[in-house]
């Protein structure tokens, strides 16, 4: 018991866990705007969704639950997820097509939105990443956070709120369609470190 209590007595304050404070998510979304946003934007195919997206990402990581300093970038992205799933509620579709038919939309100011969205990663992605703007809203939210951001089929399910086989047909159709489009992007493996990198958005806030 008193040797219990030596050993808590030594512990440094600085070995104790530091957790994120308002300042750090403010920086965060300051140094990384650019990438915060084109998840957003990927994530909502819409330039004003993807907006609102942004802004409630950074009210949601400042007022949500402590969290540690050093996984405050990566729960930023969560957050960013968390709220485009809310706006955008992806669902499974029984057949949906490989690409939507030419008019296929919902209104004129939709489409301004969604070529908005186009320009914006064709400028930053010279048009390899548009393509999953004509995604089906499930496919698009498991092809950008299974294969961008490396989250496993288990995370994606349970943030999608949708089955594991749900999210693994979702992730096929999507590399398909891409594949059709003529992207390859690359497969990060869960579990390394790797697999919580976006290898195409992580370095855009440096740039």
């Amino acid at each position: 018991m008193f040797q219990k209590k030596k050993r808590e007595e030594v512990v440094s304050p600085s070995t104790r866990p530091s957790y994120a404070v308002p300042q750090d998510f403010c920086r965060i979304f300051t140094e990384d705007q650019t990438a915060l946003y084109l998840l957003s934007l990927l994530l909502t195919a819409d330039s004003e969704k993807a907006e609102r997206c942004f802004v409630a990402g950074l009210e949601g990581s400042i007022q949500g639950n402590a969290v540690f300093k050093e996984w405050a970038r990566s729960w930023s992205k969560r957050t960013i997820i968390k709220n485009a799933v809310r706006m955008i509620l992806p669902a499974p579709t029984s057949s949906s097509p490989i690409f939507p038919a030419q008019g296929q939309t919902s209104g004129t100011r939709h489409v301004s939105d969604k070529n908005v969205a186009k320009n914006v990663l064709e400028a930053h992605f010279g048009g390899s990443l548009a393509s999953v703007l004509r995604l089906a809203a499930l496919e698009r939210f498991v092809f950008v956070m299974s294969i961008l951001e490396g989250y496993s089929i288990q995370e994606c399910s349970i943030l999608l709120n949708c089955t594991k086989q749900e999210v693994t047909t979702a992730q096929a159709r999507a590399l398909q369609q891409m594949a059709f489009a003529g992207i390859n992007p690359p497969t990060p493996v869960p579990g390394t470190e790797d697999s919580r990198r976006a290898h195409f958005l992580e370095p855009l806030h440096a740039a």
